[in-house]
């Protein structure tokens, strides 16, 4: 029966593929029937909803230009990268089991050790309505990082998360996680990960999760969002440590993969830490976050605040605490809301498909540390302060073009040259399907 209903499936899908149509269908079996819907992506799913199967994907391209103290010498330079490349391949099995595989061609997500995975995950839902999640996935912290990367407002995401890249960041190893609802404005999530730092006895680090949602106002242009999030880790005995607390301030093209960036040239701001450490300086590892947002039709006003405390175990070291907040105000000007889901946001979709929907945002992010040198007390807090300014324009619901103006200053530091400010644009071209 499976057999037929495949064999069903390659076919169909091959006289669609030929014929270049995009028409969803349905295609009968012997079985349930077979659904085949071929806008945004290729997705085959019975009608029971006890199978589906849906093939998919990223793209961002990305050119930017930048200078001033985004810069080692300060001079202009410039940068044109994929920012992500993903295929997604996702879906339903025996109605219960969903499963979710994204690789990132990008070459930003992952590593050539374990793979370039941005995800690969199985998650129960039989015990509806709480789900058990396990694979390689992203933990689970701050609003931002729960919004997709597609749909996120500003071109990246806020400075702060720079922080606690290990929080919620990609880092590979394998993870367990528990998340539900309790009813329309409740939602809850706890996970364990295994990560692939290990200490000198070749035991991995353990990180715990934890984040709440409270929404009483949970639909699109009516939202009130209000969480809390908090994350651990143990890093006692692990050796060639890195502590260092480094931020792009905005603007990825001083550094990343996927393509050109500034190279040597491009310089990043430390606000704490350091590098390669022994084996015994530094233990415990925690971070804590607030986050808030309230929309109203096309207007949406959001923020988040991050503490991050970093004990030493040595009298040798300083204990490093860092924190950062973001604020952010959007508005759509051609009056769609945008799209909200129980703890994220989602899409804005055009409402009308000739002009597309135009949206402006301004974010404003603040980074600040210790900035502590091996043996030193620290004598100065550096500051990071970032302002985002820019427009997006969802031609319709796969293409988004996307530009910013971004402006830095730093306090307590500076390039080589003696800036303490940048400057910089940056444009994307996104397709998703």
């Amino acid at each position: 029966m499976i057999r037929k209903h495949f064999a069903g499936f390659a076919a169909s899908a091959l006289a669609l593929a030929v014929s270049a149509q995009a028409f969803a269908g349905t295609v009968t079996t012997d079985g349930a029937d077979i659904m085949i819907k071929t806008k945004g992506g290729l997705e085959v799913a019975t009608t029971d909803k006890q199978f589906s199967f849906k093939v998919g994907g990223r793209l961002q391209a990305d050119y930017s230009q930048f200078d001033g103290f985004y810069t080692v010498n300060g001079d202009s330079a410039d940068a044109a990268y994929f920012r992500r490349a993903f295929i997604e391949i996702g879906g339903v099995a025996f109605t219960d089991w969903k499963y979710q595989f994204n690789y990132d061609l990008s070459h930003n997500a992952g590593s050539s050790e374990d793979g370039y995975w941005d995800e690969a995950s199985i998650q129960y839902g039989g015990f509806n309505p709480v789900n058990i999640k396990v694979g390689r996935f992203d933990p689970d912290f701050g609003l931002e990082k729960a919004t997709s990367s597609k749909w996120v407002t500003a071109l990246e995401r806020n400075a702060a998360y720079d922080m606690i890249d290990w929080a919620n960041g990609h880092q590979n190893g394998l993870g367990l996680q528990v998340n539900g609802t309790a009813g329309p404005s409740l939602y809850g999530s706890v996970g364990i990960h295994a990560k692939d730092q290990n200490d000198v006895d070749g035991d991995s680090v353990k990180q715990f999760n934890a984040r709440g949602v409270f929404a009483p106002m949970h639909e699109a242009g009516n939202v009130l969002h209000f969480g809390v999030n908090f994350a651990q880790r143990d890093l006692d005995d692990v050796g060639g440590l890195d502590t260092r607390i480094r931020s792009r301030l905005g603007m990825r093209g001083v550094s990343t993969a996927g393509g050109n960036d500034a190279g040597t040239n491009g310089n990043r701001l430390t606000i704490a830490g350091a590098n390669n450490l022994p084996a015994g300086s530094y233990g415990e590892d925690t971070a804590w976050g607030l986050e808030a947002a309230w929309a109203m039709g096309p207007l949406s006003v959001q923020g988040e605040y991050i503490k991050r405390e970093l004990e030493a175990d040595s009298s040798a070291y300083q204990d490093i605490d860092s924190k950062g907040y973001y604020a952010q105000v959007a508005y759509t000007i051609t009056g769609e809301a945008r799209d909200y889901k129980l703890g994220r946001f989602d899409a804005i979709k055009p409402s009308n498909k000739q002009i597309g929907a135009w949206e402006v945002f301004y974010r404003y992010d603040y980074i600040e540390g210790d900035h502590d040198v091996v043996g030193i007390t620290p004598t100065s807090t550096v500051e990071g302060k970032v302002h985002n300014l820019g427009l997006n324009w969802y031609a319709n619901d796969n293409v988004r073009v996307s530009g910013a103006y971004v402006k830095a200053k730093v306090d307590n530091a500076q390039n080589a040259d003696g800036d303490d400010d940048g400057d910089g644009v940056v444009f994307r071209a996104q397709y998703v399907f």
